[in-house]
């Protein structure tokens, strides 16, 4: 069963309470109207179009959620998906940059020197070299990456890629393009 489909299918506000409620563990047509709230009569339609479609096990009133399929839907779609871009040429570095960013956004800072390095190193690009910039811009470009700009901020100066003096930063280190 494809992804979609059971999307598709969970759509359906009365068909994603009866799954709800199977995955809670009711195991009749009953305990699942009881457990959702829902008419017997909705419930026992939700159940025959999801056995139809091969997510429920339906035998009279007994009803058997098919959890495995959720899983082979999902790894299916996940093998069909395009590959990630590469975030750098260096598959080290590329492997670190896609754990830690999802999306342009740094979904938390490595405590591990090695890796917050790179993730750093990756961040500062946003900073042209020969620009000096006062600190509130340098927060609005550390929050479009990361909520935590003191944070950002202090481990780009302590790691010298960026400079601090009376309030105003430069980018002092790092790759740069030419």
């Amino acid at each position: 069963m494809e992804a979609g489909t059971i999307v598709g299918l969970l759509a359906d506000p009365v068909r994603l309470k009866v799954v709800a409620a199977l995955a809670l563990g009711a195991g009749t047509l009953e305990e699942v109207a009881e457990a959702a709230a829902l008419p017997l009569k909705d419930v026992a339609l939700a159940a025959r179009r999801l056995s139809r479609a091969g997510l429920v096990h339906r035998e009279g009133h007994v009803l058997a959620l098919h959890t495995e399929r959720f899983g082979e839907a999902a790894r299916a779609a996940a093998a069909l998906a395009p590959p990630a871009p590469r975030l750098s040429e260096d598959p080290a570095q590329d492997a670190v940059l896609q754990t830690f960013l999802r999306d342009g956004r740094l979904v938390s800072i490595p405590t591990q020197h090695s890796k917050r390095r790179v993730v750093l190193e990756h961040l500062v690009v946003v900073f042209e070299p020969g620009v000096r910039y006062p600190e509130r811009e340098v927060n609005a470009l550390l929050a479009a990456w990361h909520p935590d700009v003191a944070a950002l901020r202090r481990y780009l100066v302590d790691e010298g890629l960026l400079t601090r003096e009376a309030g105003v930063y430069w980018r002092s280190g790092g790759y740069v393009e030419v």
